[in-house]
């Protein structure tokens, strides 16, 4: 495969110069237009070579074939552990050519992010340079969902997700890694970082007394941050059970819903709170009402997120019917947002409710109109297909995002005509 020389079409020669430049904003509005899938396995050719592991993986997801890429078209695995990005790693380890490298290479690769682990990036960058000059650190933006700190000196550029990197190789290895060390492991970086999501999913995924007695004890740190990883791991426990009638989901929730009231750091709280919003009991609804009218807007978006969940999609207390309607109307733009989709799942074509969300299409961003087009075609209502006439086609580079919401306005339009 020619991964820069072949062209089939505008669109896919503009994908591979999106790639090669990192232009993550254009190559998601590229992928949502019909195109050459070679050309797409061409970009992320394109993409690991020029170290863009988010890139990457967005073309992976866009459908890619890792599988057509010959070795010498790919980076080296060595040279995107040294780079530091569990998304550039994690992209070159995608499940389609993950058999080619041999579990020696694989060890090798887990000892080389271990010795960057544990020296550090900025003292690795040094000794590696041997500059002593000022560093350059930035915070980027990794994969989708996680950031890393970018750093450079004496002209060699690298990031400091190797322990995150240690973490993914070490599970893909059946390497089992202390509680202790993946919890260290974690909190040397902040919440948003890859290192500790890496961490917090493993350990949340051992259904076991360790990890349960390990979360109890972070519960009662006082240090806001340990806290907030054991308010995490809790809430990924709950999330990741087969049922709300697992051992250690029940032990989960109970402990989110008691600590709820005893929890003043609003960080930690927020995060306790969204470990209730997929949980359909009323002591977890009443501990998310007693939350209504917080003062910050990060804790009135989780208990706006967690009311009317039930697995009855059209029951809503009067208390938590109440609570909705006055978050709906909340001076914090992504509070309205989270109520409005709370109030769309419910359905139930209750008219104050879809009154409060039918003047929402009157608000002057576009992004809660679209959620409340899209709460008013789950309630059966007329009004979202005007809605919906006026906000017009999904923006480019927004598609995928906004037609989830614009269709379910068509969808209540096909099933009013054709019935």
């Amino acid at each position: 495969m020619d991964v820069g020389g072949r062209v089939s079409g505008v669109v896919e020669a503009s994908l591979i110069a999106a790639a090669r430049a990192g232009d993550t904003f254009l190559v998601k509005q590229l992928l949502e237009d019909d195109g050459d899938y070679d050309e797409r396995t061409a970009a992320f050719a394109v993409a690991v070579q020029a170290f863009h592991g988010d890139i990457a993986e967005l073309l992976l997801c866009g459908g890619a074939d890792a599988s057509k890429c010959a070795p010498d078209e790919l980076l080296p695995l060595r040279e995107a552990v040294d780079w530091g990005s569990p998304a550039l790693v994690d992209a070159l380890l995608t499940h389609s050519i993950r058999d080619r490298y041999a579990a020696s290479e694989l060890m090798g690769m887990r000892d080389l992010a271990r010795r960057w682990h544990e020296a550090g990036a900025e003292a690795e960058l040094r000794r590696r340079t041997g500059s002593q000059d000022d560093l350059v650190c930035t915070r980027v933006q990794d994969d989708e969902y996680y950031t890393v700190g970018e750093l450079t000196l004496g002209g060699m550029t690298v990031r400091d997700g190797h322990g995150a990197i240690l973490t993914s190789l070490e599970e893909m290895l059946g390497i089992r890694t202390s509680c202790e060390e993946l919890i260290t492991r974690a909190l040397d970086r902040d919440k948003d970082h890859a290192a500790w999501g890496g961490a917090a999913i493993v350990l949340s995924h051992r259904r076991e007394q360790e990890t349960w007695a390990a979360a109890e004890t972070l519960r009662a740190d006082a240090d806001p941050s340990r806290r907030l990883f054991g308010a995490e791991l809790m809430r990924l426990i709950e999330l990741f059970a087969d049922s709300h009638e697992e051992e250690f989901c029940v032990l989960a929730t109970a402990a989110l819903t008691d600590w709820s009231a005893e929890e003043t750091d609003n960080a930690v709280l927020t995060e306790v709170l969204h470990g209730l919003d997929s949980y359909a009991g009323p002591r977890a609804e009443a501990a998310l009402l007693a939350h209504v009218g917080h003062h910050n807007p990060g804790v009135r978006r989780a208990v706006a997120a967690g009311l009317g969940t039930r697995s009855d999609s059209t029951y809503l207390s009067d208390e938590a019917r109440e609570a909705l309607l006055v978050l709906m109307s909340d001076p914090d733009t992504d509070v309205r947002i989270a109520a409005c989709l709370s109030v769309g799942a419910v359905g139930n074509g209750d008219l104050a409710l879809t009154d409060a969300m039918a003047a929402l299409l009157d608000h002057p961003e576009r992004r809660v109109q679209l959620v409340a087009v899209y709460g008013l075609a789950l309630h059966n209502d007329e009004r979202c297909v005007e809605g919906a006439d006026r906000l017009g086609q999904p923006r480019p580079g927004f598609r995928n995002e906004e037609a989830g919401y614009l269709d379910a306005a068509w969808r209540y339009q096909w099933r009013r005509d054709h019935n």
